[in-house]
């Protein structure tokens, strides 16, 4: 059953629609056209608003195009895997970006069209990049608090605590990385990502357990 108070009002949901209806008419023009030859009034004619009401959502076509970056998962979702995880901080990272799922690869049509559009324009790409690096330090931060948690001695040594954090983000982000790409790539549009992150968790674990410590 669903749960209706977790359901979006209607101002929310016609917000969604518009944001949805400007990102879907941006990525499909410059598909079609080539970036250059695209502005934000043809934008805005094919999602049928105003280019005012296209500047409340984005500062710029090249912003529509790219999205909002990934973001962390929400406070009560970190605060669980930073205090109060199984012991496996790999696993918890798994379950963490687990949590957000759902909502963050809900629109697949969406996915592939930027995946298309970004890959073929150097600039957008590169923009894509910053958001993404932005987002892992402060995954960084995140895993960082888990792993002093974890082992009080490591925040007596900042550096050694840093790099641990960034090997583990990097390690969980490659796990991600493999879901997503077998979901992105996927032949049946009914396929779920959360599915995929546990299952390449799940392979993540497997390989780990092969490797033979020096």
């Amino acid at each position: 059953m669903t749960d209706v108070a977790t359901e979006p009002g209607l101002r929310e949901r016609k917000r969604l629609a518009t944001r949805r209806a400007i990102l879907v008419a941006a990525l499909r023009l410059v598909a079609e056209r080539g970036l250059e030859n695209v502005t934000v009034d043809e934008i805005s004619r094919v999602a049928d608003i105003s280019p005012r009401t296209f500047f409340n959502y984005f500062p710029s076509k090249e912003e529509a195009l790219v999205g909002e970056g990934p973001t962390l998962p929400s406070d009560e979702a970190i605060e669980q895997f930073v205090s109060r995880g199984t012991g496996d901080v790999i696993r918890d990272l798994g379950t963490m970006f687990m949590s957000t799922a759902e909502l963050a690869f809900s629109d697949l049509e969406l996915i592939r069209l930027r995946k298309s559009v970004v890959s073929t324009h150097p600039e957008l790409s590169a923009m894509r990049m910053q958001s993404f690096r932005a987002f892992e330090e402060q995954l960084v931060s995140v895993v960082q608090r888990r792993l002093a948690h974890d082992d009080p001695s490591l925040a007596l040594d900042p550096e050694r605590l840093h790099s641990r954090a960034q090997l583990t983000m990097m390690v969980g982000l490659a796990a991600v990385h493999h879901a997503w790409r077998r979901w992105a790539e996927s032949a049946s549009d009914g396929d779920s990502m959360l599915e995929r992150l546990r299952d390449s968790f799940d392979e993540l674990h497997v390989v780990l357990g092969t490797l033979v410590p020096r």
